[in-house]
C-alpha cells in the first residue's frame, strides 16, 4: 500500500474518531449539564428544606414557648384553684363548726325556752295572796322583779343595849357624842354609842325551775289544826282516784300558810298542778285548795354591800348594877332627852351581862307605816 492511500485512510479514521470523541464529548457535556441542573435541582432543594426546617424550627420554638406559657399559666391557675378549693374548704369546715356551735346554742335555747314555758305556764297558778291597789304607780314595768324584805337576826352580846330612835339625826347625835354618863340613882355609869352595820344583799339573781316531785298547797283552812290539815291532805294526795300518789314528806311553811308535799314518783306533782283546785275532805264538809307547781331556787349571782341602821344605835359598856327593866328605863329616859343630845324613843332592848339576846332587825320602810295607818 503507497502512503497516499495510508493517509487518506487515516484521514477517514482521524475524521470518525473526532466524531466519535465529539459525539462523546457532547454526551459527556449533556450528562454534565443534566448533572449542574441536578445539582442546581439539589442546591434548590436543599436551600428550601434549609428555609423550611428554619421556618419549622421558628414555629417549634414559638410553639414551645407558647405551650410552655400555657403550662406556666395552667399551673398557676391550677394553684389558684387549689387554693380556692382549701379556702373553700377551711370554710365550709368553719360553718360546720359554727353550724354545730350555734345547734349546741340552739338546743341549749330550747332547753331554757323549755324552762321559761313551764313557768310561764304556771305564771297564773300562784298560791293566791289578796293584794290593793294603793295609789302608787312605777316605771320600768316590762322588767321582772320582785322584793325581798330583809329580816336579819343580830346576836347581843351581854352588857348591851339598841335603842332606835324616831329621827334618824338623833341617832346621829348620839353617836357623834359616842361617850355618854347616864345617872342612875345615887351612881353615874359611861355607855359608848356605836353604829349598827350589817352585809346585806344588794342585787340577787335566782335560777328556778320546777320541782317534778314536790307541789304546793294553798288556800288552807284557817280553822282547822295544822296536824290534822297536814294528815288530810297526806290522806287526799296519797289516793290514785284524786290524781295523786304515794307521799313521801309534807311541810307546813307557817310564814306563807302553804303546805309542801314531796311524793316518792316524779310524774304526779304535775298531774296535780295541772288540775289546780282539789276539793279535800276534812270531815264535816270539803274545803277546796289550791295547787301549785313547787319551784326550786338557785343564788346564780349576788352582790354584798355594808348597810348601817340610821335611826339604831348600840350602846355598849354597860354593868349589871341593877334589874333589867329598871336599868333599861332609865336607859330610855335618859336618851329621850334632849339636854342629852338625845329625842323620842321607838324601841329599847337591854341585854345584861351573862345573857345572849337576839335582836330581829326588819325593813325600816316609813312610807308602808303612813299607808297602814
Amino acid at each position: 500500500m503507497s502512503a497516499e492511500d495510508f493517509s487518506i485512510v487515516t484521514d477517514g479514521e482521524s475524521l470518525r474518531c473526532q466524531e466519535s470523541v465529539l459525539l462523546e464529548i457532547n454526551k459527556y457535556k449533556a450528562q454534565y449539564e443534566a448533572i449542574l441542573k441536578e445539582q442546581k435541582i439539589l442546591r434548590d432543594g436543599i436551600d428550601t428544606n434549609k428555609y423550611y426546617a428554619k421556618e419549622f424550627k421558628q414555629r417549634a420554638d414559638e410553639k414551645k414557648a407558647l405551650s410552655e406559657e400555657e403550662n406556666k399559666k395552667r399551673t398557676k391557675a391550677t394553684q389558684k384553684e387549689n387554693e380556692r378549693c382549701r379556702a373553700v374548704q377551711e370554710e365550709n369546715t368553719k360553718l360546720q363548726k359554727e353550724i354545730l356551735k350555734i345547734k349546741e346554742e340552739m338546743q341549749s335555747l330550747d332547753c331554757k325556752n323549755s324552762s321559761l314555758k313551764k313557768q310561764t305556764e304556771i305564771s297564773t297558778a300562784v298560791p293566791e295572796r289578796k293584794v290593793v291597789f294603793r295609789g302608787n304607780t312605777t316605771e320600768g314595768a316590762h322588767t321582772v322583779s320582785f322584793d325581798v324584805n330583809p329580816r336579819i337576826v343580830y346576836p347581843m352580846e351581854g352588857g348591851t343595849a339598841l335603842i332606835t330612835f324616831e329621827e334618824k339625826d338623833v341617832a346621829q347625835k348620839i353617836l357623834n357624842l359616842k361617850d355618854h354618863l347616864v345617872q342612875l340613882g345615887d351612881c353615874t355609869i359611861s355607855v359608848q354609842a356605836k353604829p349598827i352595820q350589817f352585809l346585806v344583799p344588794s342585787y340577787v339573781e335566782m335560777e328556778t325551775q320546777v320541782c317534778p316531785r314536790r307541789i304546793l298547797v294553798s288556800n288552807l283552812p284557817k280553822e282547822e289544826a295544822e296536824e290534822r290539815v297536814l294528815d288530810k291532805l297526806d290522806i287526799h294526795f296519797s289516793k290514785k282516784k284524786n290524781g295523786g300518789g304515794e307521799v313521801e314528806d309534807k311541810d307546813m311553811l307557817h310564814d306563807s300558810g302553804t303546805v309542801v308535799i314531796t311524793f316518792v314518783d316524779d310524774n304526779i306533782a304535775k298531774r296535780l298542778s295541772d288540775k289546780q283546785d282539789h276539793d279535800v275532805d276534812f270531815g264535816k264538809k270539803k274545803h277546796k285548795v289550791k295547787v301549785t307547781p313547787f319551784l326550786n331556787g338557785e343564788i346564780s349571782q349576788m352582790k354584798i354591800c355594808d348597810s348601817e341602821c340610821v335611826r339604831t344605835v348600840l350602846l355598849t359598856g354597860i354593868p349589871d348594877i341593877m334589874d333589867k327593866d329598871n336599868l333599861q328605863d332609865n336607859l330610855e329616859i335618859h336618851f329621850q332627852k334632849t339636854a342629852n343630845g338625845g329625842g323620842e324613843v321607838e324601841g329599847i332592848v337591854y341585854n345584861p351581862l351573862g345573857h345572849t339576846t337576839l335582836a330581829l332587825f326588819d325593813e325600816d320602810s316609813p312610807q308602808d307605816s303612813q299607808s297602814e295607818s
